[in-house]
């Protein structure tokens, strides 16, 4: 997928070379049982008119953010662990997966997250179906629409780029 992925400028292509030297490195790099550093998966989920975005005010992190975490030994995919999160953190059925990864992120993670250290994410976008409720899983302590020019205060500075990303796949 990290091969077939194309960058929409330089940092993004470097951050795919990157991703793929380190998995290049750690066979077990996509489990969270490896290295403290390793792959994720995320999805950001945006409503049928692109223009509200479905965030989690994540429990641990106390920050906003788009769904995602580890992948799981029954992910077909990392596409597959994207929605999987999704739809479990959010509640919401039926979403509409973009086939090919929407964005990279390389970050340090800040909080009580045990022995991980640092997340190669890989970011997916999807849609939600019309009139779609979301419920805060126990991973949340909220989760809410947000126009997409209007994000919650507080939120991680990177999340207007994947905003912006997810809305270009979506055309």
């Amino acid at each position: 997928m990290l091969h077939a992925y194309q960058p929409a400028d330089r940092h993004q292509d470097a951050l795919r070379v990157e991703y793929l030297a380190f998995l290049d490195e750690h066979a077990d790099a996509v489990w969270k049982a490896g290295p403290p550093e390793h792959l994720t998966a995320s999805c950001l989920v945006l409503d049928e008119t692109l223009e509200r975005v479905l965030l989690t005010h994540h429990r641990r992190a106390r920050m906003w953010f788009q769904f995602g975490g580890h992948l799981e030994p029954g992910d077909r995919s990392v596409r597959a662990a994207a929605e999987r999160e999704a739809t479990e953190e959010s509640g919401v059925t039926g979403l509409r997966v973009t086939p090919m990864p929407v964005h990279l992120h390389r970050h340090a993670l800040v909080g009580d997250f045990g022995r991980c250290r640092e997340h190669l994410d890989v970011r997916y976008a999807a849609t939600a179906p019309a009139g779609a409720e979301p419920h805060a899983s126990a991973e949340s302590l909220d989760v809410r629409w947000w126009p997409v020019d209007g994000l919650p205060e507080g939120y991680v500075e990177e999340l207007s780029g994947l905003v912006s990303a997810a809305r270009r796949a979506f055309g």
